[in-house]
């Protein structure tokens, strides 16, 4: 299991300024970071995370993101995929990426068979965004579980074509 310091969580400000760990404290926080903002990926992603976030807002959880980009150009991508309002955190160094342990990937993370076929089939969907590329190409996403300081679950990427189950991560920690 991951585990990280609280003066990380302290340093994660979002666009509102408000920190992942004081949000924490009060309410569960599933803490997805993207991959750039040009990945195919990343908008399935946002696309599933926005039909997802009505159900995370009744169970009490706040969905924070974490990318690659200044603030004003994220906010303008979340509106697309109707995450209107959503805390986001701006890691144009990728700081907080390394914190929670998450890598850079390796050519056949990026680029295996598996990750050509989904990618395929996910561009098909949501069409390319050549040179849209907002972040490092080759920074692998993940998602945390956080409450009160503590990460209680985790999905860490093992290729960039890897698809979470958002609602069994979020499951370990509802609020009745």
């Amino acid at each position: 299991m991951i585990s990280v310091s609280p003066d990380i969580l302290a340093a994660m400000t979002t666009q509102t300024t408000e920190t992942v760990l004081n949000i924490s404290q009060d309410r569960p926080v599933l803490l997805v970071f993207l991959r750039h903002f040009g990945c195919q990926f990343c908008r399935e992603a946002l696309d599933d995370l926005s039909k997802l976030r009505p159900s995370f807002t009744e169970q009490k959880i706040e969905l924070i993101f974490v990318h690659m980009a200044e603030n004003d150009v994220a906010t303008a991508y979340f509106q697309k995929f109707n995450l209107d309002g959503v805390l986001h955190v701006s890691d144009v160094i990728c700081g907080f990426y390394t914190a929670f342990g998450l890598i850079r990937a390796n050519f056949t993370q990026m680029f295996g068979l598996q990750s050509w076929i989904r990618g395929f089939s996910v561009q098909a969907k949501y069409g390319a965004e050549i040179g849209k590329q907002l972040g490092d190409n080759f920074q692998m996403p993940g998602a945390f579980m956080i409450y009160k300081g503590d990460i209680y679950d985790s999905y860490i990427h093992k290729k960039s074509a890897d698809r979470p189950d958002y609602n069994k991560l979020a499951n370990c920690c509802i609020l009745r």
